[in-house]
């Protein structure tokens, strides 16, 4: 049984890391999955959500507002799930298009009154320096606000500033995902996110895209996406964390969306002078075995966990996954 103590979480968005993120949950002690919104509609149930169940109502309805009896259609669903549960922290599981979404959602946040823990999964340095500006507006309301803990920003992220401490200067990061998902419409948002990164491309091109042009674009490709120098958040949490200038950092990765094999291993450099004068390269590598939603949503809920601590201390605010160590849900 979870106890009466675990740390009730909503998940926003329920596409593929949403959907991943309660399943996630479910064998967690520390946590409960109770409340989740799409863009019809939300559920919520104090005692806790069945994954399986809102899943195949999803699959089948196309929303989980659908999910009976936990389920509400609503236009306004994630300001209704907030006015209309208890909940003590979100995983904002939402594509971010367009680039201002997240940062509108902060506002609704704001706006209701609610006070808890926010975790994100950003990508883009842009859509981060428009939550930096929400930094007085979200302590005031007493959120504690957590950016970029995903993959890569994120775990990633994390892992270059603890590489970092060997170096007296850091010369490079270099950050090289592989992600291999077997349908790409399993995980739409990411992968029209990972376009708007692509030459010609931007995020209300990319936003704009039918499915149809999506899967035309793919077998232009072969279903193949090859990321460079991307715009990634990375760099500003770098920056902001005291570690090097955004420019040393380099993002880039490649994407087969028809083959659940990863094309290439995970992984960030970090390349530095030591203080005796040596140049040398630290390499952290993610196992090839852990999927993309492993490695996003588990430490999106170990900053969660983080998260929650810091606001039992009495500490609201925005803060960065190259911050703030995150903490394991068992």
């Amino acid at each position: 049984m979870k106890s009466n103590s675990a740390i009730k979480v909503g998940v926003l968005g329920f596409g593929g890391l949403g959907q991943a993120a309660a399943r996630i949950l479910t064998p967690k002690q520390e946590m409960i999955w109770v409340g989740a919104a799409d863009l019809k509609g939300y559920a919520y149930c104090e005692t806790g959500l069945d994954p399986d169940q809102a899943i195949a109502t999803y699959y089948q309805q196309g929303s989980i507002g659908y999910l009976d009896p936990e389920g509400t259609l609503s236009n306004y669903s994630i300001q209704e799930l907030i006015e209309n549960s208890a909940i003590d922290g979100y995983f904002l599981a939402l594509p971010n298009l367009p680039n201002t979404f997240m940062a509108d959602v902060a506002k609704q946040f704001i706006a209701s009154g609610w006070q808890g823990v926010l975790v994100d999964a950003l990508k883009r340095t842009s859509a981060v320096e428009q939550l930096l500006t929400l930094q007085p507006e979200l302590e005031a309301a007493g959120i504690t606000y957590l950016t970029g803990c995903g993959a890569t920003p994120g775990l990633l992220t994390a892992a270059a500033v603890v590489a970092a401490q060997s170096y007296a200067e850091i010369h490079q990061v270099k950050i090289t995902f592989g992600v291999g998902i077997a349908n790409w419409e399993a995980y739409r948002a990411t992968i029209r996110e990972d376009i708007a990164h692509l030459p010609g491309f931007d995020v209300e091109k990319a936003k704009a895209m039918s499915d149809a042009e999506v899967e035309a674009f793919l077998d232009q490709t072969n279903g193949i996406l090859t990321l460079e120098n991307m715009e990634h958040a990375d760099d500003i949490m770098l920056e902001l964390a005291g570690i090097c200038p955004r420019d040393r950092v380099m993002v880039g990765g490649v994407v087969d969306t028809r083959n659940p094999k990863k094309p290439l291993s995970t992984n960030v450099q970090v390349t530095g002078r030591t203080f005796e004068g040596k140049i040398s390269t630290h390499t952290f590598t993610l196992g090839d075995e852990t999927s993309m939603a492993a490695n996003v949503c588990g430490p999106a809920f170990g900053y969660l966990k983080a998260g929650m601590a810091l606001r039992d201390r009495g500490i609201y605010g925005l803060f960065t996954a190259a911050e703030i160590m995150p903490k394991f849900v068992h």
